[in-house]
């Protein structure tokens, strides 16, 4: 399964430096935790999602790194970038051993069937 991604060639090449550098800090820092840490929750302050993901892991055995951005009312363009990256379109965004899991109703469900604690 291959998501949709506008193709290279349909973008002007004066663009595409802009594209592909586009809040690059944000992207290469949760690339840089998720290499080095099992378990990497991304998420924002405020979230109830993302405080029972951190929560329903930390149960079941996890350590946990956890890197947060902003809240409902700051940060959303940073945030954005992230969603445009992985696809992933809410927060959190939870990573396994490097591996996209997707968010806390995943991570509980992963968690309930034993899957998570398999490939961890």
């Amino acid at each position: 399964m291959n998501r949709p991604i506008l193709a290279t060639d349909h973008i002007h090449p004066a663009i595409r430096q802009s594209i592909a550098t586009h809040q690059q800090d944000i992207v290469s820092e949760v690339q840089q935790a998720i290499q080095q840490h099992p378990v990497v929750v991304v998420g924002m302050a405020q979230n109830p999602m993302v405080k029972q993901a951190r929560e329903a892991l930390t149960r079941a055995g996890f350590a946990v790194h956890y890197l947060e951005y902003g809240s409902y009312f700051s940060q959303w363009r940073r945030r954005n970038a992230l969603k445009m990256w992985t696809g992933w379109p809410t927060f959190p965004m939870v990573f396994v051993n490097q591996v996209l899991i997707g968010g806390a109703k995943d991570v509980k469900a992963l968690i309930e069937s034993g899957e998570l604690k398999k490939n961890a």
